[in-house]
């Protein structure tokens, strides 16, 4: 029985995919768990949409686990995604998302551009659903060194205006996939 854990995004410039895309290879090295990339709409017309589908409330209730990214946006998760979650009420009145594991990341321009108040305000609507928090240790090793992305909330990036992530980010974005899918995987199999 497969694992399928949603990778949920909004990009713009394309560093918050490039994370996803990472989050969702640590997904699938553990065995049994697949990624589900997915993105959302945007909210002005004159912005393409992602590469990948749109997320559904359906695919959120069915998912086995959650990783949410978002650039930074003046400290906080993007409109298109906060739009999102704010349509979600159907799953928090029914509970749908109770004990299910979750993690964030985030993407910004410059080092001190908001990433942790990003990542905190993309927790907060899953605490509301009660799910299950998970962040980066201290025990991986690249958070104690990188000079660019990681925290303790999450994998990040800083982009300098560019989307390649270096190989601490790399590394860390997933590590924080294969820690959500190691805990989804011993939660479905301790219930």
């Amino acid at each position: 029985m497969s694992l399928k854990l949603v990778v949920l995004y909004y990009s713009r410039h394309g560093g918050t995919r490039a994370l996803a895309r990472q989050v969702a290879r640590g997904i699938e090295s553990v065995a049994g768990c697949e990624a589900v990339l997915r993105t959302v709409p945007e909210l002005s017309p004159q912005q393409a949409d992602g590469e990948d589908p749109h997320l559904t409330l359906d695919e959120l209730k069915q998912c086995d686990g959650l990783a949410m990214g978002s650039p930074v946006w003046f400290g906080n998760m993007a409109a298109p995604l906060k739009h999102f979650w704010d349509q979600t009420t159907p799953l928090w009145l029914s509970g749908d998302l109770i004990d299910k594991p979750a993690c964030v990341f985030t993407s910004s321009s410059t080092l001190h551009g908001g990433q942790e108040t990003t990542q905190q305000s993309m927790q907060l609507p899953l605490l509301h659903h009660g799910m299950l928090i998970l962040g980066i240790p201290y025990s991986e090793p690249a958070l104690h060194t990188t000079s660019s992305g990681g925290t303790p909330y999450g994998a990040s990036h800083v982009s300098g205006h560019q989307d390649k992530l270096s190989a601490e980010e790399n590394q860390l974005a997933q590590r924080l996939g294969q820690r959500l899918a190691r805990i989804a995987s011993q939660l479905k199999e301790n219930s």
